[in-house]
């Protein structure tokens, strides 16, 4: 059999070429096969993975960048409402003790007459002011008369004391009478006090509209 194919081709040498042209074209086939194959299963898959992680690392590096904007608006509101807190705290101990006016004009009473002792001011009497509603305080005041007193300075201080006062405090009026021209250090008169509670009733009517 190999003797007749061996004459065959050395009878018509072209046929020797053909088979040659035909293994080197089955070898390209192979070798495109074998780069298809290469391509589908190894190139194409890792170039689909890095996108893939492309994109989740896109997501995540945005979902980081949300949190992080809500954790930095938490931390601010945060501290915007501890202030807030805070600045109700100081206000509230500035505000006369007691839920009526009768308790809070006692309370604003009790200061003066501490203060006037400390400064040596003689009040010869309390007269208690009707109370006005301010939205959610209440202004109490007190009217005072006191002796004539001998010292400008102790007068003064007294003043001093009452507007400077841990609690908020302040002089609505004042009627200051020199008795004798020839001694003006010697004045005697009145003084309308005020301090500021919290109003209860406006809260109460407040909670009844809603």
């Amino acid at each position: 059999m190999v003797n007749i194919l061996a004459a065959i081709r050395s009878k018509w040498p072209f046929l020797k070429k053909m088979a040659f042209s035909q293994k080197k074209g089955i070898r390209w086939i192979g070798a495109a096969a074998a780069l298809i194959l290469i391509l589908t299963f190894g190139v194409l898959p890792l170039v689909d993975s890095g996108k893939k992680m492309k994109q989740e690392i896109f997501i995540k590096k945005k979902t980081l960048e949300k949190y992080e904007k809500f954790r930095q608006s938490r931390k601010t509101i945060e501290e915007e409402l501890n202030q807030a807190l805070r600045q109700y705290e100081r206000t509230q101990q500035k505000l006369l003790a007691g839920e009526t006016p009768q308790l809070g004009a006692a309370n604003l009473q009790e200061i003066v007459k501490r203060l006037s002792e400390k400064n040596g001011i003689g009040v010869r009497s309390f007269r208690i002011l009707e109370p006005k509603d301010t939205n959610s305080y209440r202004k109490i005041s007190i009217h005072i008369d006191f002796n004539p007193v001998n010292s400008l300075m102790n007068l003064s201080q007294f003043i001093n004391d009452i507007e400077h006062h841990e609690k908020e405090l302040m002089i609505s009026e004042m009627d200051l009478l020199v008795m004798n021209p020839r001694m003006p250090n010697s004045v005697q008169g009145s003084l309308v006090i005020s301090g500021v509670m919290k109003n209860t009733q406006a809260k109460e009517k407040a909670g009844k509209k809603q």
